[in-house]
């Protein structure tokens, strides 16, 4: 009797969820009372799945995944249903029972890597002491295991390194580090790859199905890509406003959304997009016309080039541990053309240069040589009077919104401020210029009174956005200024730019690591690695018939490119 009990206990637990949700209601105590965030959420995750839930900011997913890890913030709480993790409610847990759980039982990868990693500890630090509060081995070799698995070259030494030494890729590698450390049973990751490029995303996400297969392990996947989510989920799960309006087998629901906001998702999806301009092309129509500016701002911008950057490099000197100073080629003999009133992208993996170029070209870091000219004026000469009239000319939009904005600065001060800088307007003007900057980035303008804290990270890019967009430039440095949105806003946000380049003649540098979204808003394209300039052409030349390995690689790595996926929803 006793063994007949055993065994059917076992089958009972090879059927058991890992995870399960059940009418998960979450709610936030603020200022203007309670705010439900999570109404009647539900979902299940089988040991070795993975589940990926998606949905524009603010729909809730983020915050469904922090309850089921026990980090809400203090003024949130599980107001209804439960959790279930193998069974055992956690939904009210003691923190004392959630530390135990954390680690071993459940990972985590947040979003945002320069808010999740301490600046003044070393990476290495960092690894080890995830390590050592799960009781696991600790050694230098294996934190440096640790980090070579997510992706980091030269591991041994970047574990001497600090956050702030690496990239933005590298430091979200670094987060996907701690996160598997302790190989957990269950790694819930919030958008863990979204400021990854394409090639490393995949190294990623193949080592995360790796851990699927070998280890049981399974994955929450909270994800704005949804070509990623039909190529790596096996179910999908999409949240609107705190509910879950569709659920079911990844390329089931994504080949035949049933929900309207599903619709809407898989119809603004850039992965997808990208196979719609093919397939307008197709038909007779170029994938420039679909995007394409004013024939008067063609016509001039064929006949004049806003910036050239003329054989660049940039060379840092790094020092080691023992004091010993090496050069570093970052950027090595680099040159292009933009026309004006186009965009040019320049793509490549993380580590590759391109936003060292950026950064040159907006004149906040001196090249080593070559020169960089803006309507005809070498940058380098330019004096103090001439740089604050070239700043007012060239505004950038940082890969970070949560480090490029001050916290102690409520949005209105933050989009008001280059106006003020710069002397434009009144009070009541400043005013009224800042609410049209939040309609036009789909922000409503309560907004304006909240601190960058209170945002979503999609929130806080289209603040950025705005105030990029405020004192009316004429060349726009984008450094990943997509890469934290939901597609939703993403296509919002890109149309917006397209607009605005029609109407404008607005000339964009744009630097991305996500091909898809190349495919749809690029005139030309950049692609660089190592520093070095490897390829350059037309959008179509360079996705049609890529010249290098690299750039097939590149292209190859993009997430559903080899699906089969719907045109546009209508």
């Amino acid at each position: 009797m006793t063994t007949s009990n055993v065994t059917i206990n076992e089958a009972d637990t090879e059927e058991r969820p890992l995870l399960e949700i059940r009418d998960l209601a979450i709610s936030f105590q603020t200022a203007n009372g309670e705010f439900q965030a999570v109404k009647n959420a539900h979902l299940t995750i089988m040991p070795g799945e993975t589940v990926a839930i998606v949905g524009e900011s603010g729909s809730g997913k983020s915050t469904t995944a922090l309850a089921a890890i026990g980090l809400l913030p203090e003024n949130g709480k599980v107001s209804g249903g439960r959790i279930l993790l193998d069974g055992e409610d956690i939904s009210h847990a003691p923190e004392k029972r959630m530390i135990e759980l954390r680690g071993n039982t459940i990972g985590m990868v947040p979003q945002d890597p320069m808010s999740n990693l301490n600046p003044v500890w070393k990476i290495g630090y960092q690894v080890r002491e995830t390590l050592r509060a799960n009781g696991k081995p600790n050694a230098p070799a294996d934190v440096a295991r640790v980090l070579a698995e997510a992706g980091l070259p030269d591991s041994a030494r970047r574990a001497k390194q600090y956050p702030h030494e690496f990239s933005g890729g590298m430091r979200q590698r670094a987060l996907i580090a701690i996160g598997l450390s302790c190989q957990p049973r269950l790694l819930i990751a919030d958008e863990p790859t979204s400021a990854l490029d394409v090639t490393v995303q995949r190294q990623i996400l193949d080592h995360l199905e790796t851990m699927t297969s070998e280890l049981g392990t399974a994955v929450l996947l909270i994800t704005h890509d949804l070509g990623l989510a039909a190529e790596r989920a096996d179910k999908v799960v999409v949240m609107y406003r705190g509910n879950v309006v569709e659920a079911g087998p990844s390329l089931e629901l994504l080949r035949n959304p049933q929900h309207p906001y599903t619709q809407r998702l898989v119809a603004s999806a850039p992965s997808l997009a990208s196979r719609r301009i093919q397939a307008a092309k197709a038909e007779g129509i170029q994938a420039e016309e679909l995007l394409a500016p004013t024939e008067t701002i063609v016509e001039k911008a064929l006949t004049e080039d806003v910036l050239k950057v003329e054989s660049l490099s940039k060379v840092f000197k790094l020092r080691s541990s023992i004091g010993k100073a090496t050069d570093f080629t970052a950027v090595d003999n680099v040159s292009f053309n933009v026309k004006r009133g186009t965009t040019t992208a320049i793509v490549g993996e993380s580590g590759s240069g391109k936003s060292t170029v950026a950064q040159m070209v907006l004149n906040l870091l001196p090249p080593t040589s070559g020169r960089i000219v803006f309507d005809g004026v070498d940058t380098s000469t330019l004096k103090s009077r001439e740089i604050f009239s070239f700043r007012r000319r060239v505004q950038p939009i940082f890969q970070d919104p949560y480090g490029s904005l001050d916290p102690m600065y409520n949005i209105f001060r933050t989009i008001e401020e280059p106006l003020r800088t710069h002397k434009i307007g009144d009070k009541a003007s400043r005013e009224k210029k800042v609410r049209e900057l939040l309609d036009q980035v789909a922000l409503p303008q309560s907004t304006m009174q909240r601190y960058p804290n209170e945002l979503s990270g999609g929130q806080r890019q289209r603040v950025a956005i705005a105030r990029a967009l405020a004192l009316d430039p004429e060349v726009i440095i984008c450094d990943e200024a997509v890469s934290a949105l939901d597609v939703l806003v993403q296509a919002q946000v890109l149309n917006l730019l397209a607009e605005l380049q029609a109407n404008l003649g607005l000339t964009y540098l744009f630097i991305t690591h996500d091909l898809a979204v190349v495919r749809q808003i690029a005139d030309h394209v950049c692609v660089m690695q190592k520093g070095k300039l490897v390829e350059t052409g037309s959008t179509d030349e360079v996705f049609d018939s890529p010249q290098q390995d690299y750039t097939r690689a590149l292209l190859n790595a993009i997430p559903g490119a080899s699906l089969m996926l719907p045109p546009a929803v209508a």
